[in-house]
Parts: structure tokens; C-alpha cells; sequence
């Protein structure tokens, strides 16, 4: 019930941004795309949050570039795993096991992409002395698509439906 109502409160709010005239067209496209609207209202937050912390670890603290960039990823990770988990993959198991077993799964898979990013940020601006900023929001860029995929196929999903999909689609192919 309590995750219905903080669902809920995502739906009032385009609602009422749609009863603007000028924004009319955007209620069905929310409608028919909800969880990719509501990951990426949440991946900006974890990306303003990681690029903030960032930036003020190595440009205000002179921090190294991979230190800082790994710092900023357990915050945002942390972020990112909470709303995600909360508001936008609704359709998974509950429970404290659930639960445990989805963040470890959310923070490797996470892993994955924190050594590409550090890997770019290390390369391309200790290597090649490339903008420290820029660098940044470029490597976000990738990160971002290559974080989606992975909490929507490998951490936030049910085992049967998941296994349902697969057989679906190789019964037609």
C-alpha cells in the first residue's frame, strides 16, 4: 500500500504538469514509459550527485582523480540503489534476503562500470591532461546506459518472469 501511494506521487505530479496545454503531449509518453522517465528523473539526481562530490574532491580538495571518482560512486551508488529499489523497478521480491541479495547485486554490477569510469577518467585526464570536467560528464554518459541495462536485467527482476521472457522469445524465434 505504502509503495502504491509514493508511486502515486510521481502520477500526481505529472498529472498536474500535464494539465498544462503545452504539456499534454508528454501524459501519454509518460504513461506508456514510465519506468524510463522515473530511472532518469533519478539517474540525474545520482548524476549531480556524483559529479558535484566529484568535482568538489578534486577541484576544491585537489584530491586524485580516481579516489575522488570512487568516493563520489559510493554515494551516488547508495542513492541510486534506494530510489531505484523504491520507485522505479517496483516489480521485484521483498523481504530482507531480497533485499541484501539486490544490493549486492546492485553495487558489482555497479563495480563494473565504476572501473570503466576510472579506467576513462585516468586515461583521459591524468594521460592525456584532457578537461577534468568535461572527462567527466562524458564517462556519465556511458555509465548511465551501461548502469540501466544492468539493474533492469540482472538486479531488479523476478527469476520466473525473467525465465518466461527467454522462453517466450525463443519460441518464436
Amino acid at each position: 500500500m505504502e509503495e502504491e501511494v509514493q508511486q502515486a506521487i510521481f502520477d500526481r505530479a505529472v498529472r498536474r504538469l500535464t494539465s498544462y496545454r503545452c504539456l499534454r503531449w508528454f501524459a501519454p509518453v509518460y504513461e506508456n514509459h514510465r519506468q524510463f522517465w522515473l530511472y532518469a528523473l533519478f539517474g540525474l539526481g545520482t548524476i549531480l550527485l556524483s559529479i558535484n562530490l566529484y568535482l568538489l574532491l578534486t577541484e576544491k580538495m585537489g584530491m586524485p582523480v580516481v579516489l575522488a571518482n570512487s568516493i563520489s560512486w559510493i554515494f551516488a551508488t547508495a542513492f541510486a540503489f534506494l530510489t531505484n529499489r523504491r520507485w522505479v523497478f517496483v516489480n521485484h521480491k521483498c523481504g530482507m534476503g531480497a533485499f541484501f541479495h539486490q544490493m549486492l547485486s546492485f553495487f558489482t554490477g555497479r563495480f563494473f562500470t565504476l572501473i570503466l569510469e576510472d579506467w576513462l577518467l585516468y586515461f583521459l585526464v591524468d594521460g592525456l591532461g584532457l578537461s577534468n570536467t568535461l572527462m567527466k560528464y562524458l564517462a556519465q554518459l556511458l555509465i548511465i546506459a551501461s548502469n540501466y541495462f544492468i539493474s533492469k536485467l540482472l538486479v531488479f527482476r523476478r527469476r520466473r518472469a525473467l525465465r518466461e521472457l527467454i522462453r517466450e522469445k525463443a519460441g518464436k524465434g
